[in-house]
Formats: C-alpha cells, sequence, structure tokens
C-alpha cells in the first residue's frame, strides 16, 4: 500500500515589529550593551572630580598644566573622531567593528562637552581658543540632531513606502506617475481645451520640481495637479452632469496622481533630513580642524 504524501507544513513569517526596526536603526548606541557609552561617562566623570579637586592657581586655564592636559585629551579625541570617514571604508567584524567604530564616535564625541569646556576654564573670549570650542559645540549639536534622525526616520520612511503589495521603493513611485501621466493623456483628449490646458500643466510639471527648502518642508504650493483638481471640480460644478462623462475618469486619475505624488515628496523629504544634517556637520568638522590648528599653533608660538 503507497504511503500518502504528508502535507507540507505551513511556513511562519516572522513579522518584524516596530521595536526590532528600531534596534536595527539604533544598534550603534546599544552597542555591547553601551559599552561605550559607559566608557565616555567614567571619563568625563573623572575629568569633572578632577578639576574641582585639583588645585590650580589663580583659577583654572588653558594655560595651566591641567589644561593643557584636558587639551592633549581633547585634541587627539577629535583628531580621532575625524577618522570615521576613512573607517567606513573598511568593513570589518569584531571589536573594532564599524558599529562598534561609531557608537564610540558617538559617546566620546558627546564626553568632549564636558572635556572641552572644563578645557577652557570657563574662560571664554573673542579669540581664536573660544573660536575652536565654538565650533566643537556645533560639531556635536548637529551630530546629536543626526543621531536623531536616524533613531527616528527610517521608520518614517519605511511606513510611506508600505503598500498592500508590499515595499514600494522610489523608482516604483515614479513608474506609477509616469503611468498615470499616460493615462491622463489619453483620458484627457475628449476635453474642451480650458480642461485640457488644466491637465497638460499637470503633465508637464517636474515632479522634482522645487527648491532645496520646499523639498525638505514638504511643500509645495505651486502643485499644478493639485490646482488642476479644484479647478476642475469647480467647472464641474456649473456643468450638467452626464451620464458618461469624460471629467470622472480624468478626475480619479488626478487625484490617483495626487497621492502617489504626496508619497514621492514625503519619501523625498525624509531622504533629505537624513543628509541634510551631514551638510552642517562635515563643513564644520573642518572648520574645527582648521580652528583647533590655529588654536594649537597660537598657544605653543606664545606659551
Amino acid at each position: 500500500m503507497a504511503s500518502q504524501a504528508q502535507p507540507a507544513a505551513p511556513v511562519v513569517r516572522k513579522k518584524t515589529t516596530g521595536r526590532q526596526r528600531n534596534s536595527m536603526h539604533d544598534g550603534f548606541l546599544r552597542h555591547r550593551n553601551f559599552r561605550w557609552m559607559k566608557i565616555a561617562t567614567v571619563l568625563s566623570i573623572t575629568c569633572l572630580v578632577s578639576y574641582f579637586l585639583v588645585d590650580v592657581q589663580p583659577r583654572h586655564n588653558g594655560g595651566s598644566w591641567y589644561g593643557y592636559t584636558l587639551g592633549t585629551i581633547g585634541a587627539l579625541l577629535i583628531l580621532w573622531l575625524t577618522c570615521l570617514g576613512l573607517r567606513k571604508r573598511a568593513i570589518t567584524p569584531g571589536g573594532w567593528s564599524l558599529k562598534a567604530w561609531t557608537s564610540a564616535h558617538v559617546y566620546l564625541g558627546l564626553s568632549l562637552i564636558v572635556i572641552g569646556t572644563l578645557h577652557t576654564g570657563f574662560q571664554l573670549g573673542w579669540n581664536v581658543h573660544t573660536l575652536a570650542w565654538s565650533l566643537m559645540m556645533i560639531v556635536i549639536i548637529s551630530g546629536i540632531v543626526g543621531i536623531y534622525f536616524y533613531a527616528t526616520l527610517p521608520d518614517n520612511l519605511s511606513n510611506n513606502r508600505a503598500d498592500s503589495d508590499g515595499a514600494v521603493t522610489e523608482r516604483m513611485m515614479i513608474e506609477q506617475l509616469r503611468s498615470l501621466d499616460r493615462q491622463l493623456h489619453d483620458a484627457a483628449q475628449p476635453l474642451d481645451p480650458a480642461q485640457a490646458a488644466l491637465v497638460q500643466a499637470s503633465l508637464e510639471q517636474d515632479p522634482f520640481d522645487g527648491n532645496f527648502f520646499q523639498r525638505i518642508g514638504n511643500s509645495y504650493g505651486g502643485c499644478e495637479t493639485r490646482a488642476a483638481i479644484a479647478e476642475l471640480r469647480r467647472m464641474r460644478a456649473y456643468q450638467p452632469r452626464m451620464g458618461d462623462d469624460p471629467l470622472d475618469k480624468v478626475d480619479g486619475l488626478l487625484q490617483r496622481k495626487e497621492s502617489t505624488l504626496a508619497r514621492l515628496r514625503k519619501h523625498l523629504q525624509i531622504k533629505s533630513m537624513l543628509q541634510v544634517w551631514l551638510f552642517v556637520h562635515v563643513p564644520m568638522t573642518f572648520a574645527l580642524l582648521a580652528a583647533l590648528s590655529a588654536h594649537i599653533f597660537s598657544v605653543f608660538f606664545y606659551w
């Protein structure tokens, strides 16, 4: 008697939860149970305690032996932190993986707030020394903004791309727009010249049109598709309804295009926000290196 084939076991697909998605993006923050946060905290507390225990006369300043010690630690940290860009080119596992390096970059960078400020002895003025400290703070603050963006925006990006049929890529959104434009072109043929002109304006507008501030703010006041929908509906309010009105099809296609445009523009906004902080962080880092060099040179030149 032939044995009966057993039915195949159903494939169970694990659903990725929001917490799991977050762990993917902030994994470098939690690396090795916050190892580098603990190291940076100990370093900061050590500097803070020693600041109050060490007696410097007449008062703490960057030119004392203690100030030079903190300044050397801070300068070496800054030089090491700037190596992250080079480190990204070499992907290696282990204790000094890119994730570990990034985690150290974040927490040791934050410790510079304490080390750099204590190095100044809270003596700030209009000079190159204060300029270096100010640029350091700008770089650190922009880095904090970047951490926040990378911890929150990827989920928003994934949610915006989510569709009933799965994730929709940027290329797929663009293809959807092109398909809708072709359908709109054909559907607008029976329209009168005034109505067709509104559809044509929507077809001719570049979906990527708009300056940097419009993209980052997702504010497109001159959207021809939105204007065409509003104006065609206003025209229809004063026209008798026909059984098979071509405007019905055009209106439906314009609404679908507006929805696709909104998704694409939201996608571009999130991508821009993930990148825009680098336009402050990276140039300010180079400015910091220049100011730090001038700071060190002036100290030893006048020492």
